[in-house]
């Protein structure tokens, strides 16, 4: 009797002890030290504690308050405030939570893939950015990575201080894209939201509800559905223990024979790379909706300025998949303008730069080339903007180190179309055209000072085709905002192309030298 009443006891206990914890009052964790909000506008904060339970939210002499619901969530929104700080914001549900070193300014989101993963310790110059990195009004929080299958509430993460000590984990175009806003808005405060994971897509950014409805989704969608209808997990461990069988094998020849390589003084080729242990498709970070669920859903309604994006050669491996990406990009934007409640809240993306080997013919149709041309038609979704970055690739490296060049174009983009200053907010854009005899005139928009780059001669990059489909290299000559196109070999051009291919030669800028977007007339698959 007396082990039962102990035993009961004990569970009783146990019971007490979970429910407290249960309880106890929570916050998600981009409510934490050091944390930005973004000033002028309400700030939404929410969290968790005991259902019916009173919540008192106070930060610069505001005091509001909120009652959890059945299951134990609770929301309300501060008054806005103007930048500065730093200042506490001090929650109270049961137990009290205090945010120290809070700072109010601009908060911008930043996603995308490995382009914006990179750091600024893989960015070029990094010991001379490193040493000017003393810059504590800029922080980020770097979401952790998370693949889900359903939406979450919550992440991971925390709020770091701008230093020469801490700067190398920053992603890098996001931070140069801070600093530009930092340094050009006089000292105001930036927050950088850093969500992103490289190789992905951006199908996995975007919630499933609003992809389901979209037609031209629908293969994408059912090829997924697929994968994950014929997982079996003892099938794909016997398959990957085959595999990892027949690499060890390969490992050991290979070590033979680059013994022998080196011993004759000759470079052993490269060693056979181990294989992936394969993984639920249901689970993979490229199953669309995933990284929204994860990465994007638990940042929901954090209160920002806008979003920045740097994405897209997921989906450039094939003409076909760059030709979506024109569908799935505004998706994405309206999809989390919609879920953020804010508006047409501002967000810009950066165009893929040259990349691979330059080809030497007047256009190289391929799914880079097309995956741009998708990105600069995603202007048309209003206030939106692109970062131009045709002229700092690598030719032998897609993670082209230049991060500088792209978050200052991002943030020239900002400055002028978000935040009212004055310059161009990015590269010439094709606003249309005109066949005029033997010449298609070519015009623009943001084409201020249309010039060539660094004082060249001779436009480079344009072609021209007749009814015959065929491309011919063309002159251009730059008349006020207008480029004049022409080919002695094609008297009767219909169509211009200009920096058409992966590694194009180009060098059409604007007075501010902003490359110029590549673009064509036509729209012929070859």
């Amino acid at each position: 009797m007396r082990k039962s009443l102990l035993a009961m006891l004990f569970v009783a206990s146990i019971a007490t002890t979970t429910l407290t914890a249960q309880a106890k009052l929570e916050l998600p964790a981009l409510f934490s030290d050091h944390m930005v909000v973004q000033s002028g506008t309400n700030i939404p904060v929410w969290g968790w504690a005991a259902p019916g339970q009173q919540v008192t939210v106070k930060f610069l002499g505001q005091a509001k308050q909120a009652t959890t619901n059945d299951a134990g969530k609770w929301t309300l929104s501060l008054d806005a405030v103007e930048a500065g700080g730093p200042h506490e914001l001090v929650v109270d549900g049961g137990n009290t939570i205090t945010i120290k070193d809070v700072l109010v300014g601009e908060v911008w989101l930043a996603s995308g893939q490995s382009n914006m993963a990179f750091k600024v310790r893989q960015a070029r110059n990094f010991d001379k950015e490193k040493a000017k990195a003393d810059l504590p009004k800029i922080r980020m929080f770097t979401v952790q990575r998370q693949s889900k299958p359903t939406p979450q509430a919550r992440c991971k993460g925390s709020w770091k201080v701008c230093s020469p000590e801490t700067v190398g984990d920053f992603s890098a175009a996001a931070y140069f894209f801070g600093r530009h806003l930092h340094n050009k808005l006089a000292g105001v405060p930036v927050g950088l939201i850093n969500s992103s994971w490289g190789g992905t897509a951006v199908e996995a950014w975007t919630s499933m509800d609003v992809q389901k409805k979209v037609d031209a989704l629908q293969p994408m969608l059912a090829n997924w559905q697929k994968r994950t209808d014929a997982w079996d997990p003892q099938k794909a461990e016997d398959q990957f223990q085959a595999r990892l069988a027949r690499w060890k094998n390969s490992v050991a020849k290979w070590e033979e024979a680059a013994a022998t390589a080196r011993g004759a003084g000759k470079k052993p080729r490269r060693k056979p790379r181990r294989p992936r242990k394969p993984g639920n498709p249901a689970l993979n970070q490229n199953h669309p909706a995933n990284l929204f669920n994860g990465m994007i859903e638990p940042l929901i309604p954090y209160a920002i300025k806008g979003a920045i994006w740097y994405q897209g050669e997921h989906n450039a491996r094939t003409i076909e998949t760059a030709k979506l990406y024109r569908t799935q990009l505004p998706l994405l934007i309206n999809d989390w303008r919609t879920r953020w409640k804010e508006g047409d809240f501002p967000f810009a993306w950066v165009q893929l730069p040259n990349f691979k080997k330059r080809v030497n013919q007047p256009t190289q149709h391929s799914a880079w080339a097309v995956i741009r041309e998708s990105m600069a038609q995603c202007l048309d979704v209003p206030n939106t903007g692109m970062a131009v970055t045709i002229d700092v690739g690598m030719a032998n490296n897609i993670h082209p180190t230049n991060k500088q060049a792209v978050g200052n174009r991002l943030g020239r983009w900002a400055m002028s179309k978000v935040y009212g200053k004055r310059g161009l907010p990015m590269g010439p854009i094709l606003s249309g055209s005109k066949v005029e005899g033997n010449t298609i005139v070519c015009m623009f928009k943001y084409a201020r000072g249309l010039k060539l780059r660094r004082k060249a001669t001779e436009a480079k990059g344009f072609a021209v085709a007749g009814e015959d489909h065929k491309w011919h290299a063309a002159t251009a000559k730059i008349e006020g905002n207008k480029v004049i196109v022409s080919c002695p070999d094609v008297p009767n051009p219909v169509a211009v192309r200009y920096a058409w291919g992966d590694n194009p030669e180009c060098n059409l800028v604007n007075r501010g030298g902003l490359p110029a977007s590549p673009f064509r007339t036509d729209d012929w698959d070859e």
